[in-house]
């Protein structure tokens, strides 16, 4: 039989409330009484029924985060600094992935209702948020992380995309690129914003291009290796080549680093390359990667901050949008006089 919180009581002598306070650190019990009550449980390894704690309280203190890909960096980085924060606060975070796929996700997030979290952190793969309204009907605080959908309010923590987009693009003018093409993908709001960042650039600086110098994956696949492969061998066959490659992420721009090379460039004298995510390992690369950093931990951190935030007060938190400014970050690939 499972030690129960009366068990100790009787041990002791003990009331039950008294146990309770105990346990709970609360200021009207003796120093003394608390470590008799923390010194028996440990003895006893007794653990709380925190499905019977939630029941009065209402609280959990279970975050849920749902992000699309466990393996991807920009998500366990981003995992990696809310966790510290929740833990600290006395949350436990529990991680789920969609695997790319809407209606796992969907999955997911009744899942983690049902568990009674105390709120949900979500990355979404959807491109409606008809599952987000109900969230907001169960009351459930809930924040977008990364991608969110125009037209629907709700609190929101990421970087400013079409900034991204803008100064990765000027960079690549700066050093004296003109034919600047752009791997994308389709209809989610990060690689909309880049995408209207990339345009904008071009605009303010007079090169008008063709949309074959555009090249889409089809789809979003975040660890998308092959898709960059493939979209670049598109983008080799124009006339005249593209000088430059904005990609949409690192995994992607990989793909195309390995396309360029396969067909005998130099990266950067004959097509400059640029990424966005800096993950960890872009300085080992055969060409170490120039690209965006999307502050990816301090999203997290800044997340999870607001997390609490919505948990702990007592009336509706106005939906706040949390954007942090992206950083260029450059190395070999994009490394040649400027113009």
């Amino acid at each position: 039989m499972p030690v129960r919180m009366k068990d100790i009581a009787r041990d002791l002598d003990l009331s039950v409330i008294t146990v309770s306070k105990a346990l709970s650190d609360r200021p009207d019990i003796s120093a003394k009484t608390r470590a008799r009550v923390l010194q028996r449980c440990k003895e006893l390894n007794y653990r709380p029924n925190l499905s019977a704690r939630a029941l009065v309280t209402g609280r959990t203190n279970m975050m849920g985060l749902v992000i699309p890909d466990l393996a991807h960096t920009f998500f366990s980085e981003l995992a990696r600094g809310m966790s510290g924060v929740l833990r600290r606060a006395g949350f436990t975070l529990f991680i789920s992935s969609s695997e790319q796929h809407p209606e796992l996700e969907r999955q997911v997030i009744d899942q983690m209702i049902a568990r009674r979290v105390d709120a949900l952190l979500i990355a979404s793969t959807q491109f409606t948020p008809q599952t987000f309204q109900q969230v907001k009907k169960e009351g459930i605080p809930h924040i977008l992380l990364d991608r969110r959908f125009e037209g629907f309010v709700s609190h929101f923590v990421g970087v400013d995309d079409e900034n991204l987009g803008y100064i990765a693009t000027r960079h690549l003018i700066e050093i004296g690129c003109r034919r600047i093409a752009h791997i994308s993908a389709a209809r989610l709001s990060p690689l909309a914003g880049r995408f209207e960042g990339y345009k904008r650039a071009l605009a303010e600086h007079g090169l008008a291009l063709g949309p074959e110098y555009v090249a889409s994956t089809g789809h979003v696949d975040e660890t998308g290796e092959a898709a960059g492969y493939d979209a670049a061998r598109e983008l080799l066959r124009l006339a005249p080549l593209p000088d430059a490659i904005f990609c949409y992420n690192d995994p992607v721009a990989i793909g195309a680093m390995q396309a360029i090379l396969d067909a005998g460039l130099r990266i950067p004298a004959d097509i400059a390359l640029l990424g966005c995510g800096n993950i960890h390992f872009d300085d080992y690369l055969r060409v170490p990667l120039s690209s965006v950093d999307q502050q990816s931990t301090a999203i997290g951190i800044r997340a999870a901050r607001l997390a609490i935030d919505l948990v702990n007060s007592d009336w509706a938190v106005r939906p706040k949008t949390i954007l942090l400014e992206p950083k260029l970050i450059l190395r070999d690939s994009t490394r040649r006089p400027p113009a």
